[in-house]
């Protein structure tokens, strides 16, 4: 018999029977009638989707994970060659997050878009022009000359994410066949990312403690472009939907644009904003700054009421408010920006903890933090694996509650203290919640939004992910800066001075996890398993 978790999701699936009578194991009808979220599509339309045979689907999923793998190999090489990077591109210590952040700013504001255009215009085609540009923009971090450059080829390598996360969500979504392949495929998708970044810290060490960092960029662009080559051969190609017209026309009629303007113009405003205060607190009083965060304040109600019309209308709607009356996608939602924002955060402020506080090297402080990522690989894989036998409640829960003392470890740690003895055991535990979450996340989604907008649903997750990111690195930045401010002018460079900011950047890491913890045991408790085979 077919199974499926029976949880708020349906609730954008119109039902007859209401779900505080079902049984947890009770499957979930399909559609019966037509939703915001999808146009109607033909019987044809609908029976486009094709399962991959097994050989296709690993080699597509092995090019999928290479290229999040090497974007994330990227942001391992520029985390632990910041102070190389500040040094060797005059970059000041008020921007010193900014070629890390620019890159999750730009991927969460464009994840939407690309999400949209995959969905419209084919997985393949949007994919194989994101692996391209991610080739272009990869080779040219290496050759950047100033600050300034380094930021805005970062920034539009996170553009080049946006276009690859989504088609690829879909891709494994609609092409891998359900139950344990399809898990495992969100699993690699997500243990690629840590790992990918386990191995740029590594080899941005040894580059920038031998021939520099900018060889490490130039040998990531080059593999991205051998694997845009790849995806040309082995992706799935087509585009689901009406093939008798234009692209254009499609392009107008089945992507809210409406939508996704107010709500990537509301999220780039405010992540800028953000950032710009990390570099500069008092910022906050420039007229500019205020404008931006007014304009960026009004596009919420604004987003909010169209998606009311549209969906009263009975058309596309990016995100619909109906979506978020399910406790378990908002949940999901909100835990996965705490707890991205919690992992990214660590790897920075770990590898500077290691550098700047306790004067390591770039490539000690790379193998002190790579336990933190080889931890990620292994939860990927096994939730991978077991996430249909278990209930997703207290997976969860008990994933939060350990990433939630790691940077309590961090925060109580002492600048002398053994690597061993505290920080050792916050790296291990850091990932676990991020990478678990992120598989349990995807399936969650699939379930969520129609076959043909597999993409969009994906982008839906990560750009909560990526603004988590963008967010947390920001606040996390202009806290640090502030403490370390309020000491005397000598000690602002100083360990002792920035290991106070450390210190309370890692206390508000640690209040992030405490709230993921209540928000699951709270919007998780009607959850039973997920990722089940349906016959």
């Amino acid at each position: 018999m077919a199974t499926q978790t029976t949880t708020e999701l349906s609730t954008l699936s119109p039902i007859s029977t209401p779900l505080s009578t079902r049984k947890r194991d009770t499957p979930i009808p399909p559609l019966q009638a037509p939703h915001p979220l999808s146009p109607v599509l033909s019987s044809h339309e609908q029976s486009q989707t094709t399962i991959l045979p097994k050989g296709r689907a690993i080699l597509v999923t092995i090019q999928l994970c290479g290229l999040l793998f090497l974007g994330s190999f990227t942001n391992g090489i520029i985390v632990v060659a910041l102070p190389s990077i500040s040094t060797s591109l005059s970059l000041p210590k008020s921007l010193f997050v900014w070629p890390t952040s620019s890159y999750y700013l730009a991927a969460g504001t464009c994840l939407l878009l690309g999400g949209s255009l995959a969905d419209v215009l084919g997985n393949k085609r949007i994919n194989l022009v994101g692996s391209l540009l991610s080739a272009i923009f990869t080779f040219a971090c290496g050759v950047a000359r100033t600050g300034n450059e380094i930021i805005a080829f970062r920034a539009l390598q996170g553009v080049t994410y946006a276009a690859v996360m989504p088609s690829g969500v879909s891709i494994v979504s609609t092409s891998l066949e359900e139950g344990r392949p399809r898990n495992m495929g969100f699993g690699c998708l997500g243990f690629s990312q840590p790992l990918g970044f386990c191995f740029g810290l590594v080899m941005g060490g040894v580059f920038t403690d031998t021939v520099g960092w900018r060889p490490a960029c130039y040998f990531a662009g080059a593999v991205s472009a051998v694997l845009c080559g790849m995806g040309w051969w082995v992706l799935p190609g087509g585009v689901r939907g009406n093939q008798g017209v234009s692209r254009w026309k499609r392009m107008s009629g089945e992507i809210d644009w409406v939508g996704l303007g107010l709500a990537s113009s509301g999220l780039a405003m405010f992540s800028y904003t953000l950032a710009a205060l990390s570099a500069d607190i008092d910022s906050i009083k420039q007229p500019s700054s205020i404008a931006l965060l007014t304009i960026a304040g009004l596009c919420l109600p604004a987003f909010a009421g169209w998606m009311h019309r549209q969906e009263k209308r009975n058309r596309i709607a990016l995100i619909p408010n109906s979506l978020w009356g399910s406790h378990v996608f908002t949940s999901a939602c909100i835990m996965v920006l705490l707890s991205n924002a919690l992992a990214n955060c660590m790897e920075v402020y770990s590898s500077l903890f290691f550098q700047e506080v306790q004067l390591s090297s770039a490539m000690t402080a790379s193998l002190q933090v790579i336990p933190s990522l080889i931890a990620g690989v292994i939860t990927s894989i096994l939730t991978g694996m077991f996430v249909h036998r278990i209930p997703v409640l207290w997976t969860l829960l008990a994933s939060s509650l350990l990433s939630t003392v790691a940077p309590l470890l961090m925060a109580l740690i002492r600048t002398d203290q053994p690597y061993w003895e505290n920080a050792f055991f916050g790296q291990i535990l850091t990932p676990i919640s991020c990478d678990l979450l992120f598989t349990v996340g995807l399936l969650i989604v699939s379930d969520t939004y129609p076959k043909h907008m597999q993409a969009l649903g994906g982008a839906v997750f990560n750009t909560c992910a990526q603004i988590g990111s963008a967010i947390g690195l920001s606040v996390t930045q202009v806290i640090a800066s502030s403490v370390t401010a309020m000491e005397e002018e000598e000690g602002h460079q100083s360990p002792e001075g920035l290991m106070k900011g450390y210190r309370v950047a890692f206390w508000v890491m640690f209040g992030w996890m405490v709230f993921v913890c209540l928000v699951c045991l709270v919007g998780m408790r009607r959850v039973g398993r997920i990722g089940l085979k349906r016959d």
